[in-house]
Formats: C-alpha cells, sequence, structure tokens
C-alpha cells in the first residue's frame, strides 16, 4: 500500500525537524507549530495543548511546556532550517538586504528574565518591558527573521540570583543592542547567508563604531542617523596633519580641526542645499495611495573624531527626506552604496527597513509572538523560533503563489470538551509551574481584535493539520 501523500506543511514541518536533534522532540514541535497556525485568541502554551488534544489537555500542557521551556534543541539550527526553506522563492538575486531592529514586550512584574524599565517600542516610551534583538533576510517580494536575541539589561546581566532564576547561559554577557547585532551579522556571514545591504534605524546607526565594524567587515549599510551628526560636505575634509618644524620632536601624523574649516552637521547641510537638489520619489504602494517624498543625496565624510585619525573617513552617501510642507527636514541616512548609484535606488534601499515593521506585526498578532507566558531564558527564545518557524511557511506559501488569489479562511480547529476548564479559572485547570503570573495581555482579562493583516491556511478535518497541495 502507498503512503499517503504528505500535505506542504507536514513536508515543511519534517524539513524543520532535520534541526531538532533527538526525535523525541517531533511530535511536540509539530503540535505546538500546527497551534500557532490556528485562528485563536491566545498562543501561550495552555491554549495551545487545549487546541491541539483537547481530550488530554493536562498531559499536552506538560509536553508542550517541557519541549519550550526545557529542552535544549538549537534555536539557531531550526531558524537556519526555517531560511533555507523560504529563500528559495525570495528572488534574493534581484537585491538582498540584513535589517535590524529591535521589538519590545510590554511586562508587569520584575521575574521575567530580562525584563526592565526601558524603551519600548511597541508603546513608543520608556516601560516595564522585555526587548529582542533580530536580523532579518529580506527582498522586495519578502522578509523572515534569520536571528533573533534577548537584550539584557545590566540589573540582570551582573546579578548572579537573577540570572540563576532566569535560567540565562553562563556564556551571556551584558551587550549593547548595536553589539547584538554585529554578533549576529558576524555569525550570518559565517554560515553563508546571502549577503545584503544592512539597513537599520537611527538607534543602530548612530553608533560610529558600528558603522566602522560593518565596514571592516566589507558589508554595505545605508542606516538612520540624527540630524546633530557631523560631516564634510564635498570638496572638503580636515586639515592635513601638522608638518613637523626641523629639528624638533616627532612627526604629527593625525589629522587637524581648524575653528575657521568646521565639519556641518547633516540639518545644516541639508537646510543649505539648492532647490534643484530636492526630487520627488515614490518608493511603494501604501494602504491607500503611492508613498512618495522629497529627497536629496549628497557625497559627504562622516567627521567623527576624525581628528584622531591618519587618514579621513571614506566617502560615502547622506540621504536626507524633506516632505513638501515641512517646516524642516525629516530623516537622514548614511549609506555606503556606490557612487553611481542614483537616488531613486538609495530611496527604495533606505525605504526596505518597513520590512522588519511588518514582521513584527505579524508575528505578534497571526502567530502569539508576545504571548509566551513563562519567565525562562530558553522558553522566551524557543518561542519566539516556533512563531518565526510558523511565519515562515506562510511567507513561503506566499511567495510560491505571489499573484493568485489569498485565502483568506482560517484552519479549522477541534471543538473543547464541555468540562474544559482554562488555566487560572480557579478549577480543573493545567499546572501553571513555571509560567508568569504578571505576563500582559491575559487571554482572561481581556479581548484582542484579530488582525486582518495575512491569510491563515485552511487546514484538514483532521486536528489543526495545515494543507496546502
Amino acid at each position: 500500500m502507498s503512503k499517503p501523500k504528505l500535505s506542504e506543511f507536514d513536508r515543511y514541518l519534517k524539513h524543520l525537524c532535520e534541526g531538532l536533534g533527538h526525535a523525541d522532540r517531533h511530535a511536540p514541535f509539530m503540535d505546538y507549530s500546527r497551534g500557532l497556525m490556528l485562528p485563536i485568541e491566545r498562543k501561550s502554551v495552555e491554549p495551545l495543548a487545549a487546541h491541539t488534544d483537547p481530550w488530554h489537555v493536562s498531559s499536552k500542557h506538560q509536553s508542550l511546556h517541557h519541549f519550550v521551556a526545557d529542552s535544549a534543541w538549537s534555536d539557531e539550527a531550526v531558524i537556519g532550517r526555517v531560511r533555507e526553506w523560504v529563500t528559495l522563492g525570495m528572488g534574493l538575486e534581484d537585491g538582498c538586504y540584513w535589517i535590524l531592529d529591535d521589538t519590545g514586550f510590554p511586562k508587569k512584574g520584575q521575574h521575567s528574565v530580562g525584563v526592565a524599565h526601558q524603551y519600548c517600542g511597541q508603546l513608543g516610551k520608556q516601560a516595564n518591558c522585555q526587548v529582542a534583538v533580530s536580523l532579518s533576510l529580506a527582498s522586495r517580494r519578502g522578509s523572515i527573521p534569520i536571528a533573533w536575541r534577548l537584550y539584557l539589561p545590566e540589573s540582570w546581566a551582573n546579578d548572579a540570583e537573577r540570572r540563576r532564576c532566569g535560567g540565562v547561559p553562563e556564556e551571556i554577557k551584558f551587550a549593547t543592542k548595536p553589539q547584538i547585532a554585529l554578533k549576529q551579522i558576524r555569525a550570518a556571514k559565517n554560515t553563508g547567508v546571502p549577503v545584503g545591504v544592512v539597513l537599520a534605524d537611527p538607534a543602530y546607526g548612530n553608533d560610529s563604531g558600528f558603522r566602522e565594524a560593518l565596514s571592516a567587515l566589507e558589508l554595505s549599510y545605508c542606516v538612520g542617523v540624527q540630524s546633530s551628526t557631523t560631516v564634510w560636505e564635498p570638496g572638503r575634509g580636515p586639515l592635513p596633519a601638522k608638518a613637523k618644524t626641523e629639528g624638533r620632536g616627532r612627526q604629527a601624523e593625525r589629522l587637524r580641526r581648524d575653528p575657521r574649516h568646521p565639519p556641518l552637521s547633516l540639518k545644516e547641510l541639508a537646510l543649505a542645499l539648492p532647490a534643484q537638489a530636492w526630487q520627488t520619489v515614490s518608493w511603494r504602494e501604501g494602504t491607500n495611495k503611492r508613498l512618495r517624498s522629497r529627497f536629496a543625496a549628497v557625497r559627504v565624510r562622516p567627521a567623527h573624531r576624525d581628528y584622531l585619525r591618519r587618514t579621513p573617513h571614506a566617502e560615502q552617501w547622506a540621504l536626507i527626506e524633506w516632505p513638501n510642507g515641512d517646516a524642516e527636514p525629516l530623516k537622514y541616512w548614511l549609506a555606503t552604496l556606490p557612487a553611481a548609484t542614483p537616488l531613486t535606488e538609495l530611496v527604495h534601499t533606505a525605504k526596505m527597513r518597513w520590512r522588519i515593521e511588518r514582521d513584527y506585526q505579524e508575528l505578534k498578532q497571526e502567530f502569539g509572538l508576545n504571548h509566551y507566558e513563562g519567565r525562562g531564558w530558553r522558553g522566551f527564545h524557543h518561542h519566539a523560533t516556533l512563531c518565526i518557524a510558523a511565519y515562515g511557511f506562510l511567507l513561503a506559501h506566499r511567495l510560491k503563489r505571489s499573484g493568485g488569489k489569498k485565502n483568506s479562511a482560517r484552519p479549522k480547529m477541534p471543538r473543547l470538551p464541555d468540562d474544559y476548564t482554562p488555566r487560572g479559572s480557579g478549577t480543573g485547570s493545567a499546572s501553571r509551574t513555571g509560567f508568569d503570573r504578571d505576563a500582559t495581555l491575559s487571554h482572561r482579562a481581556r479581548a484582542r481584535t484579530t488582525s486582518r493583516s495575512m491569510s491563515v491556511l485552511r487546514s484538514a478535518e483532521s486536528r489543526s493539520e495545515v494543507v496546502t497541495q
């Protein structure tokens, strides 16, 4: 008898299982992944257990909890398998980008690993939250996170007891977000990921050491910077080292500044540009109309501490956005793209960073990236990896069927038993061991509006099995 034909989703899961190691991990991995594809309101461990095996919720809860919180499989290996599957249809040969960013997870309490009062991009302000740094591989067709790591504030990194309780590995030391990003970039380059232009916002681009490290790795970049960033306008630069006076001392080697010969801030440079330097450029379709704005691009040399150098910084592009009607320029970038790069290509490259915002939105709203309720380091990263894996399948499905009609149907779910009681309701609940009672966005406290930003794939009649053949 011939074996039944596997669905595309099952083939994908079998491909990812090769990165898990022990075969005992395959079943909980598949169940967790199928659960993340379901259109359920909350995607923490207990609801996933209830909807993937509603007649054995307690045992399934224990299995999934052990798999995500305790099992020692490699996040890097699984994400690497996701990347292998997805990149085949991304069209990277027509333009490849590495997008860096970080995202926050609002939290109550102080016990979830890495939680601290810090800037939370989701809220747009300082708040109690966790923050993770990610690197996405992108093309003009799509993008997928290929590295993910929790930022560990110094209050955690230097506290042995908090580290122990949070399960932080010994090798994890305090690192700034740009330092974490550089480590992710080096790892991507060493593992043979197709090399792309590095894109980042000013939180990374303002760090001159970060930009110099990218250049040392022979990577091109287009990164946001602040208006106060100083540069030398075309035709100007630092003064050469002072000539040695005959017979006295050593020859000076460092470049010089002169009060009568200062560099300009990018804002000063922008305000001094003539009207003909500005052009209106459109870059993609927005929600209601095509996005366009005014831009200017100038070849400059960064001036950051060049008086400590023997040679000037290399020439690069300063890209400036100044929308019509605004009183002053809006955004600034520095880019090491070739000198012959046209303005339209510079703008398209700078604006490619929007893709990572869409990744975060869909990972949180559709796959429960921010729903994990555990407190430990391993579980935080495992849950994120599983969400990225689920998102990777949908992205690959979209890429393969680009231009076709999207299927907006949700996977079907089995009916929950009549006597099923959610965890935390007071009776009949599954074990709470290892879960964060301070997690925000409780599935008991507040309903979430389901996003319609993406289509989730149709399931078979069997339990939560996604089929695309």
